[in-house]
C-alpha cells in the first residue's frame, strides 16, 4: 500500500490545520503543531492524524463543507485505502517513520461542520475495531512516532510492516 502526502497541516491548537510544505516529525508530533485539548489528543500514542483525502471526498460529496485540514489532520494522504489501515501498520513517510494506533473517535468540535457529522465517521463497531464497518478510516487514525524525521508535502507515504 503506498501513497501520497498531499497535504501536511498543522495549527496552533484546535481546528482547522492549515497546510504547510514541510515539518519535522518528532515523538511528539509535528514542530509548530498543537492540540486545544491535550488531555485528550496528542501525546506519543497519539502524535500524528492521518486521514485519506478520498474519506474528506466522501464527505464533501455528502453535504459536508471540509477541506484538507479541516477535520484536523496532520497528513492528508491520496492512495492509501483506509480500509485496508490496521493498528499496528508501520508506514514511512518522508524521511520518518509512524505506527498506527488507533481509530480516531471525532469529538464535538467536528460539530461545526454539520450536527450529524460524528455520526457519519464513526461508530460501534468502529470504536470497537471492526475495519469491516463502512465508516471505518473516515474520523482518520491516529499514530506514534517510529522514527523522527522530515516530511514534506508531495512524499510517498508506504507500509513498511506491521508491528510484531
Amino acid at each position: 500500500m503506498q501513497g501520497t502526502v498531499v497535504h501536511l497541516n498543522l495549527s496552533r491548537g484546535g481546528l482547522p490545520k492549515r497546510p504547510v510544505t514541510e515539518a519535522h516529525l518528532t515523538p511528539l508530533g509535528f514542530e509548530g503543531d498543537s492540540v486545544a485539548h491535550p488531555n485528550i489528543h496528542g501525546g506519543p500514542q497519539k502524535a500524528v492524524l492521518l486521514i485519506a483525502a478520498e474519506a474528506t471526498g466522501e464527505l464533501i460529496a455528502r453535504g459536508y463543507p471540509l477541506f484538507y485540514g479541516a477535520l484536523g489532520e496532520n497528513l492528508t494522504t491520496r492512495g492509501i485505502d483506509r480500509r485496508q489501515v490496521r493498528v499496528g501498520q508501520r508506514f514511512r513517510v518522508g524521511d520518518a517513520a509512524i505506527e498506527i494506533t488507533k481509530a480516531r473517535a471525532p469529538c464535538r468540535e467536528l460539530d461545526v461542520y454539520g450536527a450529524a457529522i460524528q455520526d457519519e465517521i464513526y461508530d460501534r463497531a468502529v470504536k470497537a475495531g471492526d475495519a469491516a464497518s463502512p465508516r471505518w478510516g473516515l474520523s482518520g487514525f491516529y499514530a506514534s512516532v517510529v522514527r523522527p524525521g522530515l516530511v514534506r508535502t508531495g512524499d510517498i507515504i508506504s507500509v513498511i510492516d506491521a508491528a510484531v
